[in-house]
């Protein structure tokens, strides 16, 4: 399971919680992290392509899918990969959000946390999970790929290591950035966090263990 974080955006350049407003387009930074894919994901034999539906995600993909010839036809557009609802936060500044009582509720307790009109980080963590679930059947043993938002991959990541989503904010995920989860009898293990430069064609070519690795991993031999 790869799980990509869209790239740079104009209201990450201008520091504004976008949320699911529509119309937010890639910064130059992004569009150039986009292009970087085209190499970062090179020849990568793909089997499941799930992406939020907000254009940032098909923006951030879109180089490597022209480069691969892939139709957007073969792309899932899952709702349930989509950013948080912040509800009345959408649109605000982030250096006014962070003064607002709630945001120490965000930061510190992120399960009691329920946007003003908008939803719950449980309820974000719990469609994302149902969404994953589904991409990896969908795969049927290969690789996937997911493109979504950082709050959203850092509760799918806290999940699968069986963190309480209190802990979420102790996970980092940068705008096109990549983490990789394997999937094997059940259970998740982490390959890759955070990763904005390890090309990732190797895992096409990688035959995968269904024994416990000792030491945690055996290389990419």
């Amino acid at each position: 399971m790869i799980l990509l974080r869209h790239a740079h955006s104009i209201a990450n350049e201008k520091g504004v919680l976008a949320g699911r407003a529509s119309g937010i387009s890639l910064s130059k930074k992004g569009e150039a992290q986009a292009q970087e894919l085209k190499v970062r994901l090179g020849s990568l034999n793909i089997k499941e392509i799930r992406i939020s539906p907000l254009e940032r995600c098909l923006f951030t993909l879109q180089p490597w899918l022209n480069e691969r010839g892939i139709s957007e036809r073969k792309i899932v557009f899952d709702k349930g990969f989509s950013e948080v609802d912040y509800g009345a936060w959408t649109g605000k500044k982030l250096s006014l959000l962070s003064l607002k009582k709630e945001w120490r509720v965000v930061q510190k307790s992120p399960s009691k946390m329920v946007f003003p009109d908008g939803e719950s980080l449980l309820d974000v963590q719990k469609r994302a999970m149902k969404s994953l679930m589904k991409s990896v059947e969908m795969a049927e043993g290969g690789v996937a790929l997911v493109v979504s938002h950082g709050d959203v991959i850092k509760s799918i990541i806290a999940e699968c290591l069986g963190l309480e989503l209190d802990k979420f904010q102790k996970i980092v995920i940068d705008p096109a950035s990549i983490s990789v989860l394997d999937y094997n009898r059940k259970n998740f293990r982490l390959l890759h966090l955070n990763d904005s430069s390890t090309n990732f064609d190797y895992l096409s070519k990688k035959s995968r263990s269904v024994k416990t690795l000792v030491g945690g991993g055996s290389g990419r031999a």
